[in-house]
């Protein structure tokens, strides 16, 4: 299949201009393919060659202006149009077309649970050619009519309201001018809340099988969606560009949402059979904040090439964060009084949660710049790989900066005129940054070059001193003292952040030292390099970046750094905690702090830590890398006892059932550290954990895959857990058990599963992976480190690219850390095969695999 150029596009946009698209879908016609014929009304502004893209299963007919054409003509993807006359067209393709397994196209999916199908689909950068004939690219804008045939009892959902005509057939309101890649149809037996706001119709659906749980939570998904489409309509003068808001929770999702205009599109597990915290409830609020920015940025304004897909994603990012955070919600969420957002303070969970993602990304080979340049860019291919930390957490993080500089008033001001200057049309990062430009007096076209066309993280480092006694008179407030600030900057960006000095306090009972703020200040970095003189004796803390606005690691003076050790969690501020709890965590990751520390100081800390984001991602990184990855072989038996010991302190302090939340990520967490079985057999065979939660399918899964992977269990007991739970996620748990049970034959059988039988679904194939590598199998799987990298090549080029990403996230022996493994996968760089998807995973996980036998050389020389 040929992959869409920029230059190809750039070509095909100065010749077309795509009217109207009438679209026919037949959903009755089997359960391999679908039946799909498409009308395309399109003018040519001048005489020349060009071509429309297809992927069918049978191409029976293709005419042009009522004059029949060969369907044999089709390559691979493109069938071409050759000698165009200047005028208007008319294109008609009439396609049998593959349902998808992958989560690409149009995915079908079966419920165990009762037998009932239903099919959405997912369009995006050349996907829509797996549904319906297209001039497939982003600035090619045009109306697009659905109509649909399903089966009697199913529910057709799509971009705008849809009509039920009769004997199956439903009819979709056309489009206003939008992107081939933002269509969207779901179609089933859905179950549907629905309700009106604003005078336009709004909807959430699921699969009938999880109606209880939509149910459960219908009244916060709505209520949240109807705050943030009003606090959206607070911010900008654009009003909401469709005729109505859906929001379809499906199955075998591969992404967390997508942002089709009037029907977004979630992974269902947002829609919670078990139980959560606070914070995950915070994640799937941010992510319909994330989305419905979208409506505007990336929907109504379109990028006109996908180098600039950070103008959708970081915006979305940003938006979704910020106006979660101002959204006042209409009705009380988990005790908060009505008219209060349940989020105070949504940049805590992006700080620990998302902001790692990015510097992670940045430190790679295969990093880039939020906006690159568009020669870095020239395909569809390369553009698929720029969905990374990069283009969401750090385009997000240099917007906050950005806000912090421009100020909001500016920023939004700049962002109205952008919408007034490109509704429902395209837009490129120079007409960004110039609108952004036209509402205020500062060099935003400076800050763009500095931010977005650079790669890598800067480096902040505070040194605290003494000035010179002359300097004391000067400072008032003082008291006859005083301490000077300076900051020295490893990288070439500007930053403007926040410091904050902290003075130790009286600790409050059985919590380390507690702090208290002493002085807040803004501070330009770099400056004219003059210390900052600040009154007073020197603090105890000095923390840079307080309050996270901007994207740089942090370095702590000696001092401070020491009252971390002891005193981080008698921070005040959560925000400021999780600033300092990265600089932890770079520390870890640049060999700079040894993993023994940094469990240690989780050990100490997070018995008295309140935010649930940071206890839970203080013991993600502790879990997934610390101990599994970063910890030398002879150190493993004190890491992981550490780990344990710390669950057992969190899940001891919550016995009061006072912080379900906390007591819920504690329990999840010793389920996958536990060494030994016994104490988790109790649980299962008692259905509880002792006192309290009770095991929900969540926990039991968890259970029965730990008790897996010690070999504590057998194909018995998974078969009749799956019998209990034969919904779609015991599947996947299943599935995940088997491949990790310690056993040749288990490991060959998932093996094959994963490379050779290609009938696994997307998750399917996710949760075998997850199970097949597991720390301490290492005698197991070592012969399958070298059979991963032909097979995972073979199996990208069979597959597709969601697959291949999928392989090279879980399938990729990560736990075997050795130089051997290193090399392996260093030489399979140089296949010539590998597609692009699957390359850029895996030079990203060799890179982390590089970095955590630099990590556990440094331990071993300290040693």
């Amino acid at each position: 299949m040929s992959v869409l150029t920029r230059d190809e596009a750039q070509t095909r946009a100065q010749i077309l201009d795509v009217e109207r698209y009438t679209i026919a879908l037949d959903l009755t016609t089997g359960e391999e393919t679908f039946d799909s014929a498409t009308v395309i009304r399109f003018t040519a502004r001048a005489a020349g060659d060009t071509f429309v893209e297809v992927k069918p299963a049978t191409l029976r007919s293709i005419s042009l202006d009522g004059q029949p054409l060969d369907p044999d003509l089709l390559d691979g993807n493109r069938y071409p149009l050759t000698k165009i006359t200047a005028g208007p067209h008319e294109l008609r393709v009439d396609a049998a077309m593959h349902y998808s397994r992958t989560g690409e196209g149009m995915h079908r999916f079966t419920d165990p649970t009762d037998g009932e199908t239903y099919v959405y689909t997912q369009l995006f950068m050349e996907d829509v050619q797996r549904v319906f004939a297209a001039f497939d690219q982003p600035d090619l804008k045009s109306v697009f009519a659905i109509d649909v045939t399903a089966p009697e009892g199913w529910t057709v959902l799509g971009n705008g309201v849809a009509e039920h005509t009769g004997e199956g057939r439903w009819t979709i309101a056309a489009t206003p001018l939008v992107s081939t890649y933002l269509v969207a149809v779901a179609a089933g037996p859905w179950h549907s809340v629905t309700t009106e706001h604003a005078g336009l119709p709004f909807g959430i659906h699921c699969r009938r099988s999880l109606a209880p749980y939509l149910d459960a939570d219908a009244d916060e998904i709505l209520d949240i969606t109807r705050a943030l489409y009003d606090r959206y309509h607070e911010k900008f003068d654009e009003p909401y560009p469709f005729d109505s808001y859906d929001q379809a929770f499906v199955p075998e999702f591969n992404a967390g949402a997508m942002e089709n205009p009037g029907l977004v599109t979630f992974r269902d597990e947002f829609v919670y059979r078990s139980a959560v915290t606070d914070t995950e409830r915070q994640t799937r609020a941010m992510v319909i904040a994330h989305e419905m920015a979208h409506m505007w940025f990336g929907d109504l304004v379109t990028l006109a090439w996908w180098d600039d897909i950070w103008l959708n994603e970081s915006f979305a990012e940003y938006m979704g964060y910020q106006t979660l955070t101002e959204a006042a919600l209409p009705r009380a969420l988990n005790s908060v009084p009505a008219g209060e957002t349940p989020f105070p303070d949504t940049w805590v969970d992006f700080g620990v949660a998302r902001k790692g993602w990015g510097y992670d990304a940045d430190q790679r080979p295969s990093t880039h710049p939020v906006a690159p340049d568009p020669d870095a860019v020239p395909d569809t291919a390369s553009a698929l790989l720029n969905f990374d930390g990069i283009s969401y957490a750090k385009g997000a993080s240099a917007l906050r900066q950005l806000v912090a500089w421009l100020g909001e008033k500016d920023f939004l001001a700049g962002i109205n005129t952008h919408f007034a200057r490109h509704r429902f049309a395209n837009a490129t990062l120079a007409d960004f940054i110039d609108n952004l430009a036209s509402a205020t007096d500062r060099d935003v076209h400076a800050w763009a070059e500095q931010w977005l066309r650079t790669t890598g993280i800067d480096t902040l480092t505070a040194e605290i001193s003494s000035p010179e006694p002359t300097a004391g008179p000067t400072v008032p407030n003082g008291n006859g003292q005083s301490w000077a600030l300076t900051v020295t900057r490893d990288g070439s960006r500007p930053h403007r952040v926040t410091v904050g000095a902290y003075d130790h306090a009286l600790g409050t009972q059985g919590a380390p030292g507690h702090l208290a703020l002493r002085d807040r200040f803004d501070l330009d970095v770099p400056g004219d390099g003059t210390p900052t003189i600040r009154p007073g004796r020197r603090p105890a803390l000095v923390v840079l970046n307080d309050g996270d606005l901007t994207y740089a690691k942090v370095r702590l003076d000696t001092t401070s750094w020491d009252t971390v050790l002891t005193s981080l969690s008698g921070i005040p501020d959560a925000l400021t905690r999780a600033v300092v709890w990265n600089t932890a965590r770079d520390m870890v990751r640049d060999a700079q702090l040894p993993p023994a520390t940094y469990l240690a100081t989780a050990r100490t800390h997070l018995p008295h830590e309140t935010d649930l984001a940071l206890v839970q991602g203080v013991l993600s990184f502790a879990a997934g890398q610390v101990v599994d990855r970063y910890t030398i072989p002879e150190d493993l038996p004190a890491a992981r006892a550490t780990l344990t010991d710390l669950c057992r302190d969190l899940i001891r302090r919550t016995e009061d059932g006072s912080q379900p939340g906390l007591r819920l990520i504690a329990v999840r967490h010793f389920i996958d550290a536990a060494t030994q079985p016994d104490t988790l057999r109790s649980w299962l065979d008692e259905g509880t954990v002792h006192g309290g939660p009770e095991l929900d399918p969540e926990l039991r899964w968890r259970i029965l895959t730990r008790l897996a992977v010690l070999g504590a269990t057998d194909e018995t007991t998974i078969a009749a857990a799956l019998e209990a739970d034969p919904s779609a996620t015991g599947r996947e748990g299943a599935a995940r058990c088997r491949a990790a049970l310690p056993t040749a034959q288990a490991k060959a059988a998932a093996w094959d599963a994963l490379f050779t039988d290609d009938t696994l679904s997307n998750y399917l194939f996710t949760a075998t992976a997850q199970g097949f590598w597991q720390p301490g199998q290492e005698e197991l799987t070592d012969d399958y480190v070298a059979r991963f990298y032909p097979d995972a090549v073979a199996l990208a080029a069979r597959r597709g690219p969601a697959i291949a990403e999928a392989a090279g996230r879980y399938a990729f022996p990560a736990y075997a850390v050795d130089p051997t493994s290193l090399g392996t996968g260093i030489r399979a760089l140089e296949d010539p095969a590998l597609t692009p998807a699957l390359r850029r995973k895996l030079v990203d996980q060799l890179d982390d695999l590089r970095r955590a036998l630099a990590v556990r050389s440094a331990v071993a020389l300290a040693d």
